[in-house]
């Protein structure tokens, strides 16, 4: 069993010194103020001219913009991240022709932002583990809370600055990933909001609603943050206070779908899902004429529960696939996603026949043909591990990554 050669980043917390935190926030807005104005001149310049602007354009527009009297400011930082800022647009621009994004969007100031440096814009002593930035005079002081490969060489360093405040870097190696042991064991997941997964084997997720559980805090920081005057000092701290408790429901959800990605990856050698459209489930659609609340729709045309947005979002179930996708990249399983359009919920998963559309409050059914009761998300889980063997081995065209 070979091992897989991987790109991965790992990502620490830091604490800049005064004089760091000046030259990085200078640098962060220096990227944020490159890659609005290249944005707005391909933008612009297809508007006017019909004209694609390509990356070597903004480079060269880049190069002129250091050299005007009014952005002078650019030559004190690193041209490396501004660089970098440029490839990251054509990044976008390319994701969004190909159907993977949407289209770009300006950046603002009090979502942070990012900087990132290659391989000759800092300075790395694994050792002593001592990471410098270009034009700084001492290392970053960084929390190494988890140990990097050995002998391991950065491509890239990220510099990111959150909402709430928190300074992290995210160090991009090349390793060598060693596949897990070979398993019989396959598995079927039906995503949920009552319950966040059922799997075919009956065991059943809990949904740890994390929004939730700080609701009433955020509410009342939210509320707070109402009242106070925008630009003032008040208003700044009030919005920190708001980050702050939003990146806590974030940190959380990431680190509940990591542990349950792992779990699942680990004890299964196949692991079947359905390709749910996320984006289109929490899409709020126009409002009927005569209604004086607009309500929210789903893509079919019903009207979704209100609260059901939320919920979807909270649950983190895009995050949750793309876990599963590159962990079984690295590991060595098979991960199978069939068709949205697939009717689990409706089949019975016993004798096969289908038995209709059934509302969202049945839980529970018995199947009229066979007379099998069935808890309705662990059938489901059941009829999608089925569906996905049966892609698997037909090749019918539906999605699956085969490792």
């Amino acid at each position: 069993m070979g091992t897989c050669r991987a790109q991965r980043a790992y990502r620490f917390r830091f604490y800049p010194t005064p004089g760091q935190e000046n030259l990085l926030r200078r640098t962060l807005g220096c990227v944020r103020l490159v890659y609005n104005k290249a944005l707005a001149l391909r933008s612009e310049t297809w508007t006017r001219e019909q004209r694609n602007v390509s990356y070597r354009d903004t480079g060269k527009a880049l190069t002129g913009w250091k050299k005007s009297e009014g952005l002078a400011f650019l030559n004190d930082v690193s041209c490396v991240p501004l660089q970098q800022a440029l490839r990251h647009l054509q990044t976008a621009y390319s994701s969004f022709f190909n159907h993977t994004g949407d289209f770009p969007a300006f950046k603002r100031k009090a979502h942070g932002g990012s900087a990132t440096f290659t391989r000759y814009a800092f300075t790395w002593d694994g050792c002593k583990r001592h990471l410098k930035l270009a034009k700084m005079k001492e290392p970053l002081r960084v929390i190494w809370s988890r140990t990097l490969p050995v002998k391991a060489v950065p491509s890239s360093v990220t510099i990111s600055l959150d909402a709430a405040g928190r300074w992290h870097v995210g160090i991009l190696v090349e390793e060598h990933v060693k596949p897990i042991p070979r398993t019989d064991t396959r598995i079927g997941v039906d995503m949920g909001v009552d319950s966040f997964a059922a799997l075919s084997d009956g065991e059943k997720i809990p949904n740890p609603r994390f929004r939730k559980r700080n609701a009433k805090r955020l509410g009342k920081a939210q509320r707070n943050l109402a009242r106070k005057q925008k630009g003032s000092r008040n208003y700044e701290k009030a919005r920190l206070k708001v980050a702050r408790i939003q990146a806590q429901g974030a940190d959380r959800r990431k680190d509940f779908l990591h542990k349950l990605s792992t779990r699942i990856i680990r004890e299964n050698q196949t692991v079947v899902l359905e390709d749910l459209a996320v984006r289109n489930m929490c899409r709020e659609a126009a409002p009927k004429e005569g209604r004086a609340r607009p309500g929210r729709y789903l893509p079919n045309g019903r009207a979704a529960k209100r609260g059901l947005n939320r919920s979807i979002t909270d649950a983190g179930w895009r995050m949750f696939r793309t876990m599963l996708e590159y962990k079984a990249a690295w590991y060595g399983r098979q991960l199978i996603v069939i068709d949205r359009w697939y009717p689990s919920s409706q089949i019975c998963s016993h004798c096969g026949k289908n038995n209709g559309k059934k509302p969202l409050n049945v839980r529970a059914w018995t199947c009229p043909y066979c007379h099998t009761t069935h808890d309705r998300d662990v059938n489901a889980a059941k009829n999608i591990l089925a569906a996905g063997l049966a892609v698997n081995v037909c090749g019918d065209g539906r999605k699956h990554h085969n490792n």
